[in-house]
């Protein structure tokens, strides 16, 4: 049986657009506008001749000048000195999973170790970050299975400050 149609457009698309031969140099970060830093350089502007208001007679030449004064006015203050930026935070990490794994890949020489690499990056630390998320879960669940609100917990004495605070009954204890 023919597959559908657009799962073979799909099929295309994404054939299309594999990378059969990645350099490492350039695909493990690829540059862009934030790479590299440039600093802006304002270069002052020749000082004008303006004329006084009061010596101006005819009205044309004081529209011009209204034009030039207006031409100043276009560019805020905060464009043309900008506040200095706090430095508080390294840039952020590349975390894209293509880019370490064609950094990993980068070390490589033979086949056996891009296939330890592949399964270590796709198969093994999955499957290792499922089973820690699922353990961490389970243990919190675990932990929590007891607690009440007549417990001396932070969280029950969390919830009983937040029953009183909107009025509302606290449930009585559940027989068993």
């Amino acid at each position: 049986m023919a597959s559908s149609i657009p799962t073979q457009i799909a099929e295309t698309i994404q054939t299309a657009h594999i990378q059969r031969n990645p350099s490492p140099r350039h695909d493990l970060n690829p540059s862009t506008a934030a790479s590299e830093k440039q600093p802006v350089h304002l270069q002052e502007a020749p000082p004008r001749q303006r004329h006084p208001r009061h010596d101006v007679d005819d009205e044309d030449e004081l529209d011009d000048l209204d034009d030039v004064d207006d031409d100043d006015d276009d560019i805020p203050i905060s464009v043309l000195k900008p506040r200095a930026r706090a430095r508080s935070f390294p840039p952020m990490p590349d975390l894209r999973f293509e880019q370490s794994y064609l950094h990993s890949l980068a070390k490589a020489d033979t086949w056996w170790k891009v296939a330890w690499i592949t399964v270590r990056d796709q198969m093994m630390m999955p499957f290792a970050q499922g089973v820690l998320y699922n353990l961490a879960i389970c243990g919190w669940h675990h932990w929590n299975k007891s607690a009440q609100l007549s417990g001396n917990s932070a969280g029950a004495r969390a919830r009983r400050w937040w029953y009183g605070v909107n009025n509302w009954p606290l449930p009585q204890k559940a027989k068993r």
